[in-house]
């Protein structure tokens, strides 16, 4: 069966950085587009960056203002976010998600259980 499992997050102050990481398995990883979304305390869910299935293109979020950087390693069916600079806004439970096309398509029918980051002195 499909799964995506998330790690990486946890407590950075701000100004800080964090990796994420979401291993994939149950499906053929190299031939979808990947997703991550956030959802802050209190707040609806919200995209924040996206990666074409062979890396090709990737998305962000204005909202972002270049601070984060997706990637994925298809050999190691493995999706990442590098986040810098991190800010308090930046505190929410981080998904990742599968699209259902090799491009980002925005139809997502496997996602994670989730990471919490929190920023925070």
């Amino acid at each position: 069966q499909v799964q995506l499992v998330e790690s990486g997050g946890g407590l950075a102050q701000p100004g800080g950085s964090l990796r994420l990481s979401c291993a994939a398995s149950g499906f053929t990883f190299s031939s979808y587009a990947m997703s991550w979304a956030r959802q802050a305390p209190g707040k609806g869910l919200e995209w924040v960056s996206g990666i074409f299935s062979d890396g090709s293109d990737t998305y962000y979020a204005d909202s972002l203002e270049g601070r984060f950087t997706i990637s994925r390693d298809n050999a190691k069916n493995t999706l990442y976010l590098q986040m810098n600079s991190l800010k308090p806004e930046d505190t929410a439970l981080y998904y990742c998600a599968k699209d259902r096309a090799t491009f980002l398509r925005g139809e997502y029918d496997y996602w994670g259980q989730g990471t919490q980051v929190t920023v925070s002195l």
